[in-house]
């Protein structure tokens, strides 16, 4: 793949991000003789790699071919929050009049302000994650441009060899574009060019209905475009339960979203300075015209270009590169974190990830990769946050499961904050209270999930959190109602009986 360091728009606070990541002025250093460590890819996985090996006393290079920060901060986590924190302040305002607010109509949103906001504060975080940093104060080596691999034990960048004793490839992913007839010719955005726009479209097609298309189909919905989620599939977050979906669902019908489920994308082409989109749905044929097309339909591991084979690692061009559950490739030097080798593609995976390939590489540890709790988060409006197994899961692996579930509307703090649509979910082993799962449908479910994922870490029962006091009134209080539940369950007919017998007793 080619290297093209493309960014736009042209405005001061790109031109300081690309000075902090990808400055053009830029020298790469005279390689040392040897490393201890060398990173392809100043992602988060390789970003954390390189600090926490350097930080060690390791001597590390790292290469990186386009920005440094890779797609968290300058495609994916950090511009995307930024406009969703936009379309979340529009849609306030708008639904304000419950609580006494009457200025609430008529409500428009300076898009130009709200993507420059998300720009200038891309370029505030992106100090962090500069080529200066890392190579003054980390004193890292970092090399901008394509890394290759010459044998097993060394990699080119532009025209210096470095050799090292241990690598990783921590490369991430890019967006996958199907091969839909006429889409190239017809032109569309994806995460990686969508926050380059400077102009609301009017009307948007989303193709993909998984947690980055319902993200952005929302934010852009509630920012004034008319927006078509197209999903081939019969519900959008399909990995999720079928109830949490819905939650999202009716959301975004009141966002004014239109869904349009098993729909098969036959072709698409230009009229003009509008996309149709040709579409199979039940059987029939129907076409759609739009301003613009985003493709959210997943994610594509970047092994190409790398010459893996000189090296000896084995891959696969959907699932990447392959490790064992020690992080390592088929070339027992090198090692791999993030969105190159892992299925789940998040920022906070490849964080983790990359502290195991430290453990293990430089250390000779033996941390695995399937020990790690990971939860997840989608973040529309509702969120939904996940972590540990779904009941289906469980019962899969031959597992009794007891299944608890609270509605949001039942905390007194969510009916105050308005926000009382969604629920919070547990899954138990049967017959104890080792949590094997959790779902949490709510505005701030992403803030909500972490204690339940502390509890399966931890290796914490379920009865630990009931025994643990809650400030009341706080949408996390669903938790805690939760463990009431389940200890309900304990309570069993012999049990009641006997208390009463008691009780009767006590008072005679």
């Amino acid at each position: 793949m080619e290297s093209k360091i493309l960014v736009f728009p042209h405005d001061e606070n790109n031109k300081t991000l690309i000075n902090n990541v990808h400055p053009q002025e830029w020298k790469n250093p005279e390689p040392a003789p040897r490393y201890n460590m060398v990173v392809i890819g100043a992602g988060t996985a390789g970003l954390v790699t390189a600090a926490g090996a350097a930080g060690l006393g390791a001597k590390v290079a790292l290469i990186e071919r386009q920005f440094m920060g890779g797609d968290c901060l300058n495609v994916g986590c950090v511009p995307s929050k930024g406009i969703i924190r936009a379309g979340r302040a529009v849609h306030d305002v708008k639904t304000s009049g419950d609580f006494g607010i009457s200025s609430a109509v008529n409500v428009s949103i300076n898009f130009d302000k709200a993507m420059e906001r998300m720009r200038r504060i891309r370029a505030d975080i992106s100090a962090h994650d500069s080529v200066q940093r890392f190579s003054k104060e980390l004193r890292i080596d970092v090399f901008l441009g394509e890394g290759k691999f010459l044998g097993p034990d060394t990699i080119q960048v532009g025209g210096s060899k470095l050799q090292f004793k241990k690598a990783a490839l921590c490369c991430g992913a890019r967006a996958f574009v199907p091969p839909i007839p006429g889409l190239e010719e017809t032109g569309y955005l994806t995460n990686e060019t969508v926050f380059w726009l400077t102009e609301l479209p009017r009307t948007l097609a989303v193709i993909g209905g998984g947690p980055i298309g319902c993200e952005l189909a929302q934010t852009f919905a509630r920012m004034g475009s008319q927006v078509t989620i197209l999903q081939k599939g019969g519900q959008i977050l399909p990995r999720e339960d079928i109830d949490a979906a819905e939650c999202v669902q009716r959301s975004f019908a009141q966002d004014g979203i239109k869904l349009r489920l098993h729909a098969k994308i036959l072709k698409t082409a230009q009229n003009g300075n509008k996309k149709i989109i040709a579409i199979e749905e039940h059987s029939k044929h129907v076409e759609l015209s739009v301003d613009q097309i985003l493709i959210a339909v997943g994610r594509a591991p970047n092994v190409e270009g790398l010459d893996l084979e000189k090296a000896q690692i084995t891959y696969d061009l959907r699932s990447g590169v392959k490790v064992n559950d020690h992080l390592q490739t088929t070339n027992h030097r090198v090692y791999a974190a993030g969105d190159i080798c892992s299925p789940y593609k998040f920022t906070h995976t490849a964080d983790a990830m990359a502290r195991i390939v430290i453990a293990n590489a430089l250390f000779m540890a033996t941390q695995k990769v399937s020990s790690l709790v990971i939860p997840w988060c989608t973040y529309t409006d509702p969120e939904v946050a996940h972590v540990g197994m779904y009941e289906k899961d469980a019962r899969d692996k031959g597992i009794d499961v007891l299944t608890l579930a609270v509605p949001l509307s039942t905390v007194d703090r969510a009916l105050l904050d308005g926000e009382a649509e969604g629920f919070a979910r547990v899954h138990l082993k049967k017959g104890c209270d080792k949590i094997l799962g959790a779902t949490i449908v709510a505005r701030h479910a992403g803030e909500m999930i972490n204690e339940l994922s502390l509890a399966i870490t931890a290796g914490l029962g379920f009865s630990a959190i009931g025994k643990t006091i809650h400030p009341y009134p706080t949408q996390a209080e669903i938790i805690k109602r939760l463990a009431d539940a389940y200890n309900k369950t304990r309570l069993t007919p012999f049990v009641k009986k006997l208390f009463n017998t008691w009780c009767r007793w006590q008072r005679s």
